[in-house]
């Protein structure tokens, strides 16, 4: 008697079985869908790892935020063209198409990344990955005002709960620790998830009809354009051969795993999944932020930061409730 031939399980395709007793990693099967999955999962422990890694290298004075956002930028857009020559394709965009991809690299690379890392030097760790949660929240009130999407009352709870979490953060700030002004920390964080979430509606039109890699590639060099004449004056004052081993590690940690693998795993995020799937994996980031924190930086998770932690986390929930019948329907059916 034949049988029908099975598709392998997911489990069966991950861990290819070469014998009845050993079992290896087999991540070229994997369907694009879960690449794209694990690929955000990874962006988010980076992103998370990249809040403590920036605050040790400029609160001890060794590297300027903006000097060490020019490193982070410059040398990414290197890695990107590098990619290029390894495998070429056409390298122009339409010209219809460039105030996007400008508006992309002012979202995305420039004002983002200039908010993001002033924020972080001047806030605490967790502070900075909880207001980060901002960014699906900010989704929502896109959705409702440019996509006619109606704004339920699970919704507008939602912003609620997420709003009094954020203001929960800021105003019950503390004097001591790692921060060293909370208040002003807390705002440019708060402004940087509002920009990313513009990146995300801005690019999403773009990976639809280019190459990912050749979208994030643009969108860099035209980041490191904009940035350039704000923080040259602090990477001149670097000073390479005072650095210890261990700071060269956390930049190179900063620059290749925080910023080029990060952004181009989540750009892949999105051009499978989509800016509102992609967009949830930031959910994640606290969670990673605080225990990296907690550990390396000695920060406290205090009643006032549990709080502010459950009302967020209640309202971006809320404020995406209508999403997840839909995307179970869209999984489902992919």
């Amino acid at each position: 008697m034949v049988s029908k031939y099975k598709r392998p399980s997911f489990l069966r395709r991950f861990f290819y079985c070469r014998s009845s007793a050993t079992f290896t990693i087999n991540f070229t099967d994997l369907d694009n869908r879960t690449k794209a999955h694990l690929g955000l999962l990874a962006t988010n422990i980076f992103f998370a790892l990249n809040i403590t890694l920036v605050k040790q290298l400029t609160n001890n004075g060794f590297i300027k935020p903006f000097g060490l956002n020019l490193i982070r930028i410059g040398v990414s857009a290197i890695l990107l063209w590098i990619m290029f020559l390894f495998k070429p394709a056409r390298p122009g965009i339409h010209k219809k198409d460039i105030p996007r991809f400008l508006l992309c690299a002012f979202t995305g690379i420039a004002l983002n990344q200039m908010l993001f890392i002033s924020g972080v030097s001047l806030t605490f760790s967790i502070h900075s990955a909880l207001l980060l949660l901002v960014t699906p929240i900010v989704l929502t009130i896109i959705g409702s005002i440019f996509y006619k999407e109606r704004l339920t009352r699970l919704k507008l709870a939602g912003l609620f709960c997420g709003i009094a979490g954020a203001t929960i953060l800021i105003a019950f700030r503390e004097n001591s620790g790692t921060g060293n002004n909370v208040l002003l920390g807390d705002l440019l964080i708060a402004g940087n998830a509002t920009v990313y979430a513009l990146y995300f509606i801005f690019v999403s039109p773009l990976m639809k009809k280019y190459n990912a890699i050749h979208v994030i590639r643009w969108v860099f060099t035209f980041g490191l354009v904009m940035v350039f004449p704000f923080c040259w004056n602090d990477f001149t004052k670097i000073d390479p051969a005072g650095f210890s081993a261990a700071q060269y590690i956390s930049v190179t940690t900063i620059v290749i795993g925080g910023t080029f693998l990060a952004y181009l795993f989540n750009i892949y995020g999105i051009k499978i999944l989509g800016p509102v799937i992609s967009g949830a994996y930031i959910y994640t980031q606290p969670f990673f932020a605080a225990i990296i924190a907690m550990i390396v930086l000695k920060e406290d998770l205090n009643m006032y930061k549990l709080i502010a932690a459950v009302l967020i986390f209640t309202g971006v929930y809320l404020a995406n409730k209508k999403n997840i019948p839909v995307t179970n329907k869209i999984n489902k059916n992919a």
